[in-house]
């Protein structure tokens, strides 16, 4: 199994390369799916999060407020580091448990998108960091998100910086540009993973 730890900032395009990565065979973990999983109505992960924020931090029909507590935890580290705290340790479990799934073969990629600021980087074979400058972040949150723009630099400057980010990258890729420059690089970077996980399967012991 090749295990590969993918990021890039909010805005960057990490979630394209992630289902072009798909698409190629990866067996993708996707963090920020299973967060909201974890916290889905009756888990006690949303319990653990009313208890910390309030019931204000729910929807009328009973399901987490997202936006909402976006706008309050993305505006406040201290709070950031609360739900981080009740959310990561269930996000990382249940990652294991699909990773386990996925057999000794596989390239699983787990699409993560706090691995630099947690430090995660030692946990994987190679770390795929999707890079776009923050001006490019910037503009496609607020043209195709919606976000307010200074929403859109509060969740910015909530993550790592691009420096911080490329410091801990094996492979980067450039998504600066159009999307049609995006798919030539993820193809590139899948052969290199093809690559590394056949080097890797022929050097484990009783191959031959």
């Amino acid at each position: 199994m090749l295990r590969v730890g993918l990021t890039g900032g909010i805005g960057a395009g990490k979630s394209e390369v992630s289902r072009l990565l798909a698409g190629y065979g990866a067996v993708v973990v996707d963090a920020d799916r299973i967060a909201r999983e974890v916290v889905e109505p009756g888990t006690p992960g949303l319990a653990a999060v009313v208890e910390a924020f309030g019931e204000a931090v729910l929807a009328p029909d009973g399901t987490l407020d997202r936006p909402g507590l976006g706008a309050v935890v993305f505006a406040d580290p201290e709070k950031l580091k609360v739900l981080n705290g009740i959310v990561h340790p269930l996000v990382r479990a249940r990652s294991a448990e699909l990773e386990a799934a996925a057999g000794p073969g596989a390239i699983v990629v787990h699409d993560v998108p706090l691995l630099a600021e947690n430090g995660l980087a030692p946990l994987y074979d190679l770390v795929v960091v999707v890079d776009a400058a923050p001006q490019t972040q910037l503009a496609r949150l607020t043209a195709l998100r919606g976000m307010a723009e200074d929403e859109a630099r509060a969740r910015m400057a909530a993550q790592a910086t691009r420096e911080q980010r490329l410091a801990v990258a094996t492979l980067v890729i450039d998504n600066d540009g159009p999307l049609e420059a995006l798919e030539p690089q993820v193809r590139a970077v899948w052969e290199e993973l093809t690559a590394r996980a056949a080097a890797a399967a022929g050097a484990a012991p009783g191959t031959e």
